[in-house]
């Protein structure tokens, strides 16, 4: 808020408890209870409100010796005259000064003190944006090159030893070009939802309600374009649910955890998506039963420091992947965990249902 719509603002609120701490006092005097330490509560708490609403001590003061003054003027006899010569007038202007400043006091430590909050989990957020953004990058640095390298390297070894190679190695190369190439493409869909989040104001998403079986629905169908051998169990709730978010990024959030789980599980058995409900969010959670998340990688698992040459089944890694989940779901207020269960690993985000999700349940 500007310097002067702030001045303006406190001068208005100053005004508005003194005319209404002299009007309730005014009904009470005048129309029943004459007792004089009655309306100074009323004065009391008008000057406590004024001084914990405004900045510094000046309007606490001013309002102080208008309180003081109101009291002698209009409730103290000889009645709508100043006199100066009642009996304890000082001590009550002192009283009611001192309450002035403490409060003010106290209210200005304390805004002071929210302020120097703020600003450190500014800073903490910023620093783990910045963490994130270096993480990104290095997976990226990796991620791009590998899929790439692959790509020349096959292209090279057809189009130089094409006659000398067999049907089923010209087959091979061509289906290694094509699942390399499919790997980038998914690269770059992942980093254009980031830049997506980042386009908008305080990196937050636009959101909208959306029904979660069909959000569920565009993503299976979406992924089975790309594996259309996979298999995926989806247990959810009878119930019509919605949700706000951004319908296109849950997808992707969605694609990326199904797709680690059918490629880096090991496992053919079918993947579970668990659906359900709590009245404050709703959770997803994506399970395999496969090898799991080795236990040196998981605290690290949403920072984008897995590549290839971690990861164990031979496959690219998949720290951008779940990089961009976290940045994805965090953008909604959301959470994201990964654990290991006994037999398989999996991954589980919450998203905070509200006020129009909760008039919609």
């Amino acid at each position: 808020m500007p310097m002067n719509k702030k001045l303006v603002s406190e001068i208005a609120f100053t005004i508005l408890m003194m005319a209404a701490a002299t009007g309730i006092s005014f009904c009470f005097f005048y129309l029943g209870n004459k007792n004089v330490a009655n309306i100074a509560i009323v004065y009391t708490l008008a000057l406590i409100l004024t001084a914990l609403y405004t900045s510094g001590y000046l309007f606490g003061i001013i309002a102080s010796l208008f309180c003081v003054i109101a009291v002698n003027y209009f409730f103290s006899y000889p009645y709508f005259r100043i006199n100066f010569s009642l009996s304890g007038y000082p001590v009550t202007f002192i009283g009611m000064l001192a309450i002035s400043l403490i409060t003010s006091t106290t209210t200005t430590a304390l805004k002071r003190q929210r302020q120097a909050i703020a600003e450190r989990e500014k800073e903490l957020a910023e620093a783990d944006k910045e963490k994130l953004r270096a993480n990104l990058l290095r997976a990226v640095s990796h991620d791009l090159r590998t899929p790439l390298t692959g790509i020349i390297g096959s292209s090279s070894s057809y189009l130089e030893n094409y006659p000398e190679l067999s049907e089923e190695d010209r087959t091979e190369l061509v289906t290694n070009i094509k699942e390399d190439s499919q790997w980038l493409l998914n690269m770059v869909e992942n980093l254009l939802t980031v830049t997506r989040i980042k386009a908008n104001d305080a990196d937050k998403v636009k959101k909208t309600p959306e029904v979660v079986e069909e959000v569920v629905s565009e993503a299976i169908l979406r992924l089975r374009k790309r594996l259309p051998d996979i298999k995926i169990r989806v247990n959810m709730p009878n119930d019509f649910l919605m949700l706000s978010m951004d319908p296109t990024l849950i997808e992707q959030v969605l694609i990326n955890l199904m797709e680690n789980a059918c490629i880096h599980s090991g496992s053919s058995e079918p993947i579970d998506l668990i659906i359900s409900e709590t009245p404050d969010h709703i959770s997803f959670t994506v399970r395999d039963y496969g090898r799991g998340i080795s236990e040196k990688q998981l605290p690290y698992i949403f920072e984008g420091q897995q590549t290839m040459s971690e990861s164990t089944d031979g496959h690219k890694g998949i720290g951008i992947g779940l990089s961009i989940c976290k940045t994805i779901i965090q953008a909604h207020d959301g959470k994201i965990t990964a654990s290991n269960l006994s037999r398989g690993a999996e991954f589980t985000f919450t998203l905070p249902k509200e006020k129009e999700d909760h008039d919609n349940a």
